[in-house]
């Protein structure tokens, strides 16, 4: 499965679904940070596996926690919420506040919900990775070129597609993560599609999730 299969199929649509009840955000808000916030993380994962420690760490959390059941079983999400924030706390680090500042205006999603929502879809993601980890009998080594060719893939199958704004939204994220980088894939994939216009889009209303709105019909 791509990761475009993971965000606008079946198990991103029933993610949504739990957030939407639980947290009383519209199903579009998620699916819009979920496109931002699975290349993110990937993005930093990526970064972190170049470090050989890194690399084991993650290899062994994902061969210990994250086995791909959750994408068939997505209740879990919601049950493994304290979870996803141990694991956002170790992905950004010192720059976890600045990574939902930059979400919540792009979402419109309020600066106090979007942590515990990407709680919520963090193990998701992680679970998705674990499963393609699983499938291509990739090690600690492995996991860079794993993690790029992930992200390299739903690049090209978000150009190959026809335009929407969902597949937009991802194709300049997704290019924002493959492309030269400056580094920091903060910057780099929120920079190609949310840099310069992050008070534009908070003053918009919902930003990335109005867009959606309208495709979805809302």
């Amino acid at each position: 499965m791509g990761l475009i299969d993971l965000l606008t199929g079946n198990t991103g649509n029933q993610v949504a679904e739990q957030a939407e009840n639980k947290f009383g955000i519209s199903k579009t808000q998620v699916i819009a940070l979920l496109a931002v916030a699975a290349p993110l993380i990937i993005s930093y994962l990526r970064k972190k596996s170049q470090d050989a420690n890194e690399a084991e760490a993650l290899n062994n959390a994902l061969d210990k926690d994250h086995d791909g059941s959750i994408l068939d079983d997505v209740s879990q999400a919601d049950a493994r919420q304290s979870e996803g924030g141990s694991i956002l706390n170790h992905i950004f680090g010192e720059e976890k506040p600045n990574v939902e500042n930059r979400l919540s205006q792009n979402t419109g999603i309020s600066i106090d919900k979007i942590g515990p929502i990407l709680s919520m879809l963090a193990p998701v993601i992680m679970g998705y990775i674990g499963k393609e980890k699983q499938q291509n009998n990739v090690g600690a080594g492995g996991l860079g070129d794993l993690l790029g060719g992930i992200l390299g893939n739903a690049s090209n199958e978000s150009h190959q597609q026809q335009s929407s704004p969902l597949n937009d939204i991802l194709g300049s994220v997704l290019g924002g993560g493959n492309s030269q980088s400056s580094g920091n894939p903060l910057n780099d994939i929120l920079g190609s599609v949310l840099g310069g216009n992050d008070q534009k889009k908070q003053q918009g209303g919902g930003g990335l999730g109005d867009i959606l709105g309208g495709f979805f019909g809302k």
